[in-house]
């Protein structure tokens, strides 16, 4: 009889993150950036998949949930990063970050995480500069050529 390999846990290392964003009064892209609850730096808003949930979906509610933000999430992702999660355990996982943007229609007045993170809209250069995260840093810098240009053409 053939011996079964014990395999071990699958490490859930995928997450989802929408990068919340708006066109100011001049049509430049700005972006919101939240704080992670611990550490306090600048992040986009992500988090584990939603069991059930498309992919942009679960990027989406973590938008909602982080920044009381609600829009459009493109379903395909513009781009990922990774980055090291430290876990309630003290340990740190290597995190593959799929990244969708949110084009914002509005922000509710009370939602699951408001005052535990500060929040903010940053001009895209003033953004890439404030993330750690090299790959995020990266996206953020070519933002403005990823996501759909809102003005319509003229013929």
């Amino acid at each position: 009889m053939p011996t079964r390999r014990s395999s071990p846990a699958p490490k859930r290392s995928l997450q989802y993150a929408a990068v919340p964003y708006r066109r100011n009064e001049d049509g430049e892209i700005e972006v919101m950036l939240v704080t992670s609850r611990e550490t306090r730096r600048w992040i986009v808003p992500k988090g584990w998949p939603i069991r059930g949930a498309k992919p942009h979906l679960s990027a989406a509610r973590e938008a909602l949930e982080e920044a009381g933000v609600v829009g459009e999430t493109g379903p395909e992702p513009i781009g990922s990063y990774r980055y090291d999660k430290r876990l309630k355990n003290g340990t740190t996982a290597r995190c593959l970050v799929e990244v969708f943007p949110l084009a914002v229609t509005g922000q509710r007045k009370r939602w699951r995480e408001k005052g535990q993170r500060e929040i903010r809209w940053f001009p895209l250069p003033e953004a890439a500069r404030a993330v750690e995260e090299t790959g995020l840093r990266r996206l953020l810098r070519q933002f403005d050529q990823l996501v759909p240009d809102d003005e319509p053409d003229e013929d």
